[in-house]
């Protein structure tokens, strides 16, 4: 190697490294926000070490001439980095999982018999179950794997999928997007606004609560509700 591509590298591998070291705060930035909406078992500190590496591999990647800031590109990179490292972790109970899918059937089964959306105390009774419980599998549903909706393709099996050939395999992709879209748009008013500001405007749930004039606990039963209302109305998808 040449002098001067010597000295081109150097220069490379030190413009890299200062842009790991400017955006290391934003690791964790992101890291803390997505572990503030998972359960306390989870450990930010993994999911900082992963974000570390899609910061990385940003800082090797980045081509400022395709127009979007590094910080930007980055925040891509590293958000994208932490979800799979929560993708790759299911932490929650098979008993768990197990009731939730009881519940979501049964808000099937009670939205079919009276042709609306069912209150959580008719679901209750449907399932021969008091009221605290139930809301206790809402709560839970908050937390599941099962219905994250960063998670509901890969549960569909839609990412990655190589059984299909691509172009069938977008086509489904985006039939299901339509389809989860249209579910939501369907949802009742308050569940609708809820999946919004925690979704798309990423807000928190006492952020939530403070939009709502509800509790944190109360954002957290609204957020379970429409999790497992979507899954009930997607079962044809999701199986």
């Amino acid at each position: 190697m040449s002098a001067g591509c010597a000295m081109y590298s150097q220069v490379q591998h030190d413009e890299r490294d200062k842009l790991v070291t400017e955006h290391a705060v934003l690791v964790k930035r992101i890291a803390h926000h997505i572990a503030s909406r998972l359960p306390s078992n989870i450990q930010v500190d993994d999911l900082i070490q992963s974000g570390m590496i899609g910061l990385l591999e940003a800082s090797k990647n980045y081509d400022p001439s395709q127009g979007a800031s590094f910080e930007t590109y980055a925040s891509i990179r590293i958000r994208g980095a932490v979800l799979d490292e929560v993708r790759g972790t299911d932490w929650t109970p098979r008993s768990v999982t197990r009731k939730i899918r009881d519940v979501s059937q049964a808000v099937h089964e009670v939205e079919n018999a009276l042709g609306r959306d069912p209150t959580n105390a008719e679901v209750a009774e449907h399932m021969g179950i008091g009221l605290d419980e139930y809301h206790t599998i809402l709560k839970d549903s908050m937390s599941a794997r099962l219905f994250s909706l960063e998670q509901v393709e890969d549960e569909h099996g839609l990412p990655g999928q190589t059984s299909v050939a691509e172009p069938e395999r977008k086509h489904e992709e985006l039939s299901f997007k339509q389809a989860l879209a249209k579910e939501i748009q369907n949802l009742p008013e308050k569940e609708q606004l809820m999946m919004s500001l925690y979704y798309n405007d990423e807000l928190n749930l006492k952020e939530i609560g403070v939009v709502l004039n509800v509790s944190e606990s109360r954002v957290s039963q609204i957020h379970g509700q429409a999790l497992i209302r979507l899954r009930s109305r997607l079962h044809s998808w999701l199986g």
